[in-house]
Order: C-alpha cells, then sequence, then structure tokens
C-alpha cells in the first residue's frame, strides 16, 4: 500500500476500524502532500478531540471508573502518535534512501501504537467501559501543525513525549502491579519496551541530521514553544531506560537536571 494512502486512511477515517488498519508494508512511488493540513484528525463524536483540560485522575485506581479514566487517557495518548505520525508519513519527503529508512522505523513504530491502543481499549472493556466514554485532551495534536521538519517531528515525538512515556509507563506499572492489577500492569510493561526503540529511533536520525552540533542544542533547536526539556520527563527518571534508546550520558543529564516553571504532578503516593 502507498504510504501516502495508509496515511490519509488513518487520517480522515471517522472511525477506530480505519485509525487501526492493518498494514503490512508500504511503498514509496506516489509523492508526500507536503501541503496537506489538518485542524483534527477526524473522528466520530464518540472518540472526538475535546479542547477542554482534562486532569488525569489523582489514583483511587482500585475503583473501576478511575482506572478506566486512566485507561481511556493511556489510549487516547496511542491513539494520538498514530495520527501523528499518519501525518508524518504523509507530509514528509520520501526521495531518498534515508528519509525511506525514517519513514519505515515511523510506520513499525506506529503498528505498535496501534497495538498498545487496542491493548488498552480492551482493558476498558474488560471492567464495563468503552474507549471515549470520558472526554479526550487534543494537547498532542496541537503540536503537530508546528512540526514543519522530520527533525522538529522527532525532538518533539520521539525525544519529547514518547521519552516521557518510558517514566510514566514504568511508573503506572508499580501502581497497578501493587494494587495487583497484573493485566494493566503487563499492558503498561509492553508499553514501556516498545517505547525504548520509539525513544532510539528518534535518537539515531537526530544524531544522524545534527551534523557538528551537540544533541542537546540539535534538541533544543527543534523544540517548538511552549514546549521545553521538562516535558521530556515524568516524576520519575529512568536513565538506564534513556541508555537503553541510545541516548547519550551528557544529553540525557542535561534533560535531567533541566527545571523551569512546568511541574509535573506529584503522583507518588497514588495508589
Amino acid at each position: 500500500m502507498e504510504v501516502v494512502d495508509f496515511a490519509r486512511k488513518i487520517l480522515l477515517g471517522m472511525d477506530l476500524d480505519s485509525k487501526l488498519f492493518d498494514c503490512d508494508k508500504v511503498e514509496f512511488n506516489k509523492a508526500p502532500e507536503n501541503d496537506f493540513s489538518l485542524a483534527y484528525p477526524a473522528r466520530s463524536s464518540k472518540i472526538k478531540l475535546s479542547e477542554k483540560q482534562i486532569k488525569f485522575p489523582k489514583g483511587h485506581f482500585h475503583i473501576d471508573e478511575k482506572k478506566a479514566q486512566a485507561l481511556n487517557s493511556f489510549a487516547n495518548h496511542e491513539l494520538l502518535a498514530v495520527e501523528m505520525m499518519a501525518m508524518a508519513l504523509l507530509i514528509y519527503p520520501h526521495e531518498t534512501e534515508d528519509q525511506k529508512r525514517f519513514k519505515l522505523g515511523l510506520f513499525k513504530a506506529l503498528k505498535d501504537e496501534q497495538k498498545h491502543f487496542n491493548l488498552y481499549s480492551k482493558r476498558m472493556n474488560d471492567i464495563g467501559y468503552e474507549f471515549g466514554d470520558f472526554p479526550l485532551n487534543d494537547f498532542f495534536w496541537k503540536q503537530m501543525p508546528k512540526l514543519k521538519t522530520p527533525e522538529q517531528f522527532c525532538a518533539v515525538m520521539s525525544l519529547t513525549f514518547e521519552a516521557a512515556n518510558l517514566d510514566f509507563a514504568h511508573f503506572y506499572e508499580k501502581v497497578f502491579r501493587e494494587l495487583g492489577d497484573i493485566k494493566t500492569a503487563n499492558i503498561l510493561k509492553v508499553v514501556y519496551e516498545d517505547e525504548i526503540s520509539h525513544v532510539q529511533l528518534g535518537a539515531r536520525f537526530m544524531e544522524r541530521w545534527k551534523q557538528d552540533k551537540d544533541l542537546w542544542s540539535y534538541y533544543n533547536q527543534n523544540l517548538p514553544w511552549p514546549l521545553t526539556p521538562a516535558r521530556a520527563k515524568g516524576k520519575l527518571f529512568l536513565e538506564e531506560a534513556r541508555r537503553k534508546a541510545r541516548l547519550d550520558d551528557e544529553f540525557i543529564q542535561k534533560v535531567k537536571g533541566y527545571k523551569d516553571e512546568f511541574k509535573v504532578t506529584n503522583r507518588k503516593d497514588w495508589k
């Protein structure tokens, strides 16, 4: 299937079947659509994105409703990643072999995100809820129009959002495991392990593209306002996970030590 057709199916399809369409292989015969824009990816009313600020539940995950709210949020992040990666596949160039390799890596990551969404969504079904039963935040998607280049995309998606999810997925795996919810904990473990390879994808190509610049400077150069490196980490900072993702130690320490006014909600006592 042509990569641009695959991407358009995801972005313009209203239902989850379109978003989760299983494609084994993509080709690059059709030109990318670099002028394509979309205020929001198409979604049916049940799963429509909301501009409202949606608060993540503060614990009490032994209560099914609170657990479902958390799973709804996790699943939405995965679906947003699918849609943002589809947009990247559609608009960025693929004339050179290097550009094609980047998109093939992105295609593989997108399929992981589809898998993660399915795991979270089915877990919601297990406890009597459906994806979209709670409002769906649009924050991630609102960054997409700012990402004009693959470098900006990797800075935001791989080295910020997915890097932070290393910390969050590991943290919530522990929370749910301590509660005895092994099914949810095991899903978060899968997400965490896959996320390492997604961060590694971004790190590998950013290292290629940065030329003689150091990764930290290049990363910050490609982060659009108002995002900062503070968004690239959770409450707990997993250095080893970032090393597994092939981020260099200098970069890891710079992210770890970075502080500004952005505060991650204190979750250390949540159960």
